[in-house]
């Protein structure tokens, strides 16, 4: 698609100019990425996913010998999630909350504090005391290296879905599902309970048109100062 902009200012990786009989005309990516950027973007993964894994086992120990003084139980918590192009799969967490607390979720729709279409409560009541100071730092979310080098997901952008979020995006909107699942990106650093579903979309597109191995670089670097500063995952 080629577009005849008004102030030619919109200059970046993500547009294409064009040229038609002397008309300048900015060209809008196809969404997608090439199979030689997959294939970086795969490696990438799995070198950061093996890496973080192998630094991290010390930290995984404790965390799991925590857990499981706190509360009865397996140490890891798994949730379906919309994955690429629609498959199913089971993410992985710490637990971090009490038992049946999916059951409980219905129930705290009124203490909702997140964006149109997301789900968020900053001292949910169903956290465990282990489990609040993993997600006051995120940790809970480390097991996902695991499934990183599985495949499942990627480092990088766009966020998995659970199934009712997922209905909520129509249309072309669902090209999303295109590329693996990330555990962060825009949205976190950008504070997930306040970007709204359909502006997190948004941010998917512009992150696949503009990519660069270099762009995954950064969002890396900016997350992990903003989980520091409890800006949320």
């Amino acid at each position: 698609m080629s577009l005849l902009p008004r102030v030619l200012d919109v200059v970046g990786s993500s547009i294409e100019v064009d040229h038609l009989d002397g008309i300048t005309l900015l060209g809008v990516r196809h969404f997608g990425l090439s199979r030689s950027s997959v294939l970086l973007k795969r490696s990438f993964d799995v070198a950061g996913a093996t890496i973080g894994l192998v630094l991290l086992a010390p930290l995984f120990a404790l965390i799991a010998v925590a857990i499981r003084l706190d509360l009865r139980g397996p140490v890891f918590f798994r949730q379906t999630r919309v994955g690429r192009d629609g498959d199913r799969f089971r993410i992985r967490k710490f637990r971090s909350m009490v038992s049946a607390a999916e059951e409980q979720k219905a129930g705290l729709r009124g203490d909702n504090e997140a964006a149109a279409g997301l789900f968020k409560i900053a001292d949910d009541p169903r956290l465990t005391g282990v489990g609040c100071v993993l997600r006051r730092r995120s940790l809970d979310e480390l097991p996902q290296l695991i499934d990183v080098l599985r495949g499942e997901m990627s480092l990088v952008v766009p966020r998995p879905l659970v199934g009712d979020e997922d209905e909520q995006i129509l249309g072309m909107d669902r090209r999303r599902l295109q590329l693996t699942p990330g555990m962060t990106g825009h949205w976190q650093i950008l504070g997930a309970s306040r970007v709204p579903l359909a502006e997190m979309v948004k941010l998917d597109y512009l992150y696949v048109a503009g990519w660069s191995l270099w762009s995954d670089v950064k969002i890396l670097l900016w997350t992990l100062p903003h989980v520091m500063a409890r800006r949320g995952m």
